[in-house]
């Protein structure tokens, strides 16, 4: 199954986790012929989490929890459409299947719970975003971040070209049976009136335009955006921004979009200017971020202390937790003795601090971001502001 990423979710899939849990990340090729890599990558990392789960969960039934993950190394057509990145967890219950944009670095893991960080990651929406190509008779939906592109496909009732939102009730050259071969508007309910001289073709393609536009905008909302809850970035002519924008109540759309004909754009390029247009907010919710932790941090509402940290969060009084970005810190949190519990390294399979308190984080409805180093607070791995 493939399944949809978000903070919500990741929390339900930890809370319901069973041990053993595997957790599986590999980056996936696109192109031909490297995408023939991808199934023996696949079949390495089986090999590798049988051979942990032998290790660390000799009395579990490891044929049964292997059985899904080896089904889809000859299912053809799962490997058919790669992504960027591969990533799936499995527990005593459940599989969750997830192709991704990005690129994710190998790892196979067994442990009592899923390794969390790569995760959160791929579900903070700070760096994603969707783009909208649109022409007067045309759409095409694409989603990625500062690095990837790829298009999406519309989902059902969401009209791709002007002839499935329009149907029937297209202008076309005699369609109707007049002699300019244009149908009347007050035959089509248009708010348009038929004046002595009729309307001319330009009128009435307008009027198809802003049909379609309109139709596309609702569904495009109900079925895209408000799922995704992603900015848009809309590319169009500048004739096709204005008439879009102006019956738009799609909430995510951005006011700057990309002006200019989309169709000569290849997905490289469309990424490029997609990301001029996002990495200035981008940026500037993370000033605003890092600046509400400075100050918070004076008042005694903030803290990169581990200990603070792990404290509020057994008192559910964090509201957004910054982890480090491929920072791991072996240990566990001890809700009975709330003490954070250190712990010797073990390699890939060790119980990591910052998986736990992150988690923590979501179950009590906070916000887990995953950010670089340089632009971490303090220098502990983690920063916390809090509720109160």
């Amino acid at each position: 199954m493939n399944d949809t990423l978000d903070h919500h979710a990741l929390a339900t899939w930890m809370k319901e986790a069973t041990p053993p849990c595997l957790s599986l990340y590999m980056p996936t090729e696109r192109a031909f012929p490297q995408r023939e890599q991808n199934v023996i990558r696949f079949k390495n990392l089986l090999r590798q989490l049988e051979a942990d789960l032998v290790e660390r969960f000799p009395e579990a039934d490891h044929a049964a929890l292997l059985a899904p993950l080896q089904t889809l190394v000859d299912n053809a057509d799962f490997w058919h459409y790669p992504r960027g990145g591969l990533a799936i967890l499995r527990d005593r219950d459940q599989l969750r299947v997830l192709k991704v944009l990005d690129p994710l670095e190998e790892t196979a893991r067994v442990n009592h719970h899923f390794q969390l960080q790569p995760l959160l990651r791929l579900a903070q929406a700070r760096d994603r975003y969707q783009v909208l190509c649109l022409t007067r008779n045309q759409a095409h939906l694409f989603e990625g971040n500062r690095d990837n592109l790829v298009e999406v496909e519309l989902g059902e009732g969401v009209p791709r070209t002007l002839e499935d939102a329009l149907g029937t009730e297209l202008t076309e050259g005699n369609q109707r049976g007049l002699p300019q071969g244009f149908s009347r508007a007050g035959e089509r309910g248009d708010s348009m009136q038929h004046n002595a001289g009729g309307i001319s073709k330009h009128d009435e393609q307008d009027a198809d335009r802003e049909r379609y536009f309109l139709a596309l905008d609702r569904a495009l909302t109900r079925v895209h955006s408000n799922t995704a809850r992603l900015p848009l970035v809309l590319a169009a002519l500048p004739e096709h921004q204005a008439a879009f924008r102006r019956l738009s109540q799609n909430p995510h759309l951005l006011p700057e979009g990309i002006a200019g004909d989309p169709g000569p754009l290849d997905n490289d390029a469309l990424r490029a200017r997609a990301w001029a247009v996002m990495a200035p907010r981008m940026e500037q919710r993370l000033d605003d971020l890092l600046d509400t932790y400075a100050q918070r941090h004076g008042q005694g509402l903030a803290s990169d202390r581990l200990e603070d940290i792990g404290g509020a969060l057994l008192d559910a009084r964090v509201d957004t937790l910054l982890v480090e970005a491929d920072r791991h810190i072996p240990g566990y949190l001890d809700l009975e003795r709330r003490l954070l519990v250190p712990a010797k390294p073990e390699g890939a399979n060790a119980d990591d601090l910052l998986d736990e308190l992150s988690f923590q984080a979501l179950q009590q409805g906070g916000e887990v971001l995953v950010l670089p180093r340089e632009r971490m607070p303090g220098g502990t791995g983690v920063a916390a502001i809090y509720r109160y």
